[in-house]
């Protein structure tokens, strides 16, 4: 019996050589390096000069670009935007115990948004492992307990000979379908001891396709042709799996109206006329997908906030398509079908007769029109389309008028980005990323600026309420000091909630903005610049400091 091994990597003159005689002061940590190296890797994220013990004369010795932000928290997020932009597994460096501890909301965030995060973190030196308590410093029990439920696989190293084989095996698993969060952990004598192992030179971490099965498809082609009233909900999993045109040419061929949760935006074009646009919304939209006789739910689980917090109840058939098979059939009986969006929505057009339907589009308009939104009708070409509209809804008209298509937005969880949610057209899919999984507050700043690193020629947004902005006010320094061209557009309180509020933030002495610091001196003294913009110059004001190079901060009071 003959094997062909054609396919199995080999050696070069140099990389032979190399391998017989490997070069002397290597370390561990070189082995992840040249690990990161070989799978790809070109930008790695971490903190200021404390990158994992072993690691910065590696890093130093490798091509690796090391971004080092002010926290790790920080760190986790930026490679979180990494991932989302670049499609890319986004490497982050941690040391052990509370260096990793304080990522652990980023990653859950990651994990939510399946963004291909691979955190490599440091351990205790191996003989302290295992419950033995030597009293190491930054000693965890079970340091991988903590992120067991939160990141998709864990993969502990031991030895340094294990090394490649475990990092590379994460990236397999953060790029295959579901993407997300993966851990490496490796004790720091393992990454600080003097290897005589080969330098790293071929690996193969290829991620496994994800095929839907083809009788699911064939029943779910012939109730999505059959169907009266079919409609489609698209998640996040479909611009994940950069599936928008073939949902476009599905939603077309059975003529079908779509709706985009949250996370989904952008998966569908705002001005199709099929487009319910972004939901949960109004009552109006939500009934018309209650009463499909056939709903396909693609790339969502339709959790709490995909679906008015449970309330939704569609009355038709169900078919799901998802690539995390805990999510199938989660919260809704359905045809479940286990399967990356992308390679699922192709096998539908192949498999479905087209459905003619004349109404589909007079239904879509009827609903809309029935159901008007404040907000959403801030989304003309400019400022004075805006008039007469809700505070919000003139702020979301002036960042529309300004931020180019192409350009990626960050927005922290506000009353604010609740309302961009339902009526912000994004206009190109994975453009608008917000705080959904943990929650927390400075998510937008640290990731505007992973998103930079990822297209430093193309301007991002970071959008933040005043009271969270100090949370993350010093990452103004990392876009300092890498010249990042990043916008971050502070929101007052009175803003946020878009009525004027209730008075409890007028100036008075001792009163809330007292406390308050002047975010726009702030950021000056971080030599950022900046400016106090109001509602009528925020379109200008914001296409200005989009356009310029490097940071600026602008701060809106919209009372």
């Amino acid at each position: 019996m003959s094997h062909d091994h054609d396919d199995r990597p080999g050696l070069n003159a140099a990389q032979a050589e190399a391998a017989l005689n490997p070069p002397p002061g290597r370390v561990g940590g070189d082995l992840v390096t040249e690990t990161l190296q070989g799978l790809g890797a070109a930008t790695v994220f971490g903190v200021s000069g404390r990158p994992a013990p072993g690691l910065s004369g590696a890093l130093r010795r490798s091509a690796l670009a090391y971004v080092e932000l002010g926290a790790e928290n920080n760190a986790a997020f930026a490679a979180d935007a990494y991932g989302r932009i670049t499609g890319e597994v986004a490497v982050l460096l941690l040391t052990a115990g509370p260096g990793a501890l304080a990522a652990l909301p980023a990653l859950q965030e990651a994990a939510a948004a399946s963004a291909p995060v691979l955190a490599v973190c440091a351990q205790v030196p191996a003989a302290g492992l295992g419950g033995r308590r030597h009293g190491h410093p930054r000693e965890l029990r079970d340091q991988q307990a903590s992120f067991r439920d939160v990141v998709k696989s864990v993969h502990p190293v031991r030895t340094a000979s294990q090394i490649p084989s475990a990092i590379a095996a994460a990236w397999e698993s953060a790029l295959t379908a579901p993407h997300g969060p993966v851990w490496v952990e490796i004790p720091e004598d393992v990454l600080r001891a003097e290897t005589v192992l080969p330098p790293v030179s071929a690996l193969d971490a290829t991620p496994r396709e994800l095929y839907p099965r083809p009788e699911l498809t064939l029943v779910a082609a012939d109730l999505l042709a059959r169907a009266a009233r079919p409609a489609i909900i698209a998640g996040g999993g479909v611009v994940r799996a950069d599936a928008t045109g073939k949902l476009r040419a599905l939603a077309e061929r059975i003529a079908a109206p779509v709706a985009t949760t949250y996370g989904g935006k952008g998966a569908f074009p705002w001005e199709h006329p099929l487009s319910l646009r972004s939901w949960p919304g109004d009552p109006r939209v939500t009934e018309l997908l209650e009463a499909a006789d056939v709903l396909l739910v693609v790339g969502s689980g339709l959790g709490a906030l995909s679906s008015g917090g449970h309330t939704f109840a569609p009355r038709g058939r169900v078919v799901q398509i998802e690539a995390d098979a805990g999510k199938l059939e989660s919260n809704h009986p359905a045809l479940g079908i286990h399967s990356d969006a992308r390679e699922a929505l192709d096998a539908l057009l192949d498999a479905v007769e087209p459905r003619e339907d004349a109404t589909a589009a007079d239904r879509v308009r009827t609903t809309l029109e029935a159901a008007p939104d404040p907000a959403a009708a801030a989304q003309g070409p400019g400022p004075d389309a805006a008039q007469g509209l809700s505070p919000d809804a003139r702020v979301l008209a002036a960042v529309r008028a300004a931020l180019p298509d192409t350009a990626p937005s960050f927005w922290d969880l506000t009353p604010l980005t609740t309302r961009a949610w339902s009526a912000f057209d994004t206009r190109r899919p994975n453009t608008m990323h917000s705080a959904q999984g943990a929650g927390g507050s400075g998510y937008a700043l640290p990731s505007a600026t992973g998103a930079a690193f990822a297209d430093p020629t193309t301007p991002v947004l970071a959008v933040t309420g005043e009271d969270d902005a100090p949370h993350t006010a010093a990452e103004l320094t990392t876009a300092r000091r890498y010249g990042l061209p990043v916008t971050w557009l502070i929101v007052d309180g009175d803003g946020d909630r878009g009525d004027g509020g209730d008075g409890d933030h007028e100036d008075r002495d001792g009163g809330p903005d007292a406390l308050r610091p002047d975010l726009v001196a702030l950021a000056e003294s971080l030599g950022v610049p900046a400016l106090r913009s109001t509602p009528a110059s925020l379109a200008t004001d914001l296409t200005t400091a989009l356009r310029a190079p490097g940071p600026s901060v602008i701060v809106l009071r919209a009372r």
